[in-house]
């Protein structure tokens, strides 16, 4: 499982990873740490495969050595992080912008 934990702003901007869950940094562990009350319901617990990805795989290394302490041993992640997965030219999606959203939201009547 892919995450990427760049904020909005930079998903905006750049783009997205199609298929890939989106989760802030701010509440990673929480998120994912199948011993919180607060976990996505993801299958299969500290097996789980994730692969954290952030604007230039700085703080995803951080957040894979911080996963791995709370016993996700498969936890990872994209070396480069963003950049590197679009230089490579891997799929990205534009994302619109809020601005957009909520014109789109207002055109439907």
């Amino acid at each position: 499982m892919l995450v990427d934990t760049r904020p909005l702003e930079q998903r905006e901007a750049d783009g997205e990873v199609p298929g890939a869950l989106v989760i802030g940094r701010n509440v990673l562990e929480w998120r994912l740490d199948p011993a919180s009350e607060w976990r996505l319901p993801l299958p299969g617990g500290h097996d789980l495969h994730v692969i954290v990805m952030c604007d230039e795989g700085y703080s995803s290394s951080l957040a894979a050595a911080t996963l791995h302490m709370l016993g996700m041993r498969r936890a990872t992640d994209l070396v480069g992080g963003f950049r590197a997965w679009a230089a490579a030219g891997l799929p990205v999606v534009p994302r619109l912008r809020r601005a957009a959203r909520v014109a789109a939201s207002d055109d439907r009547g």
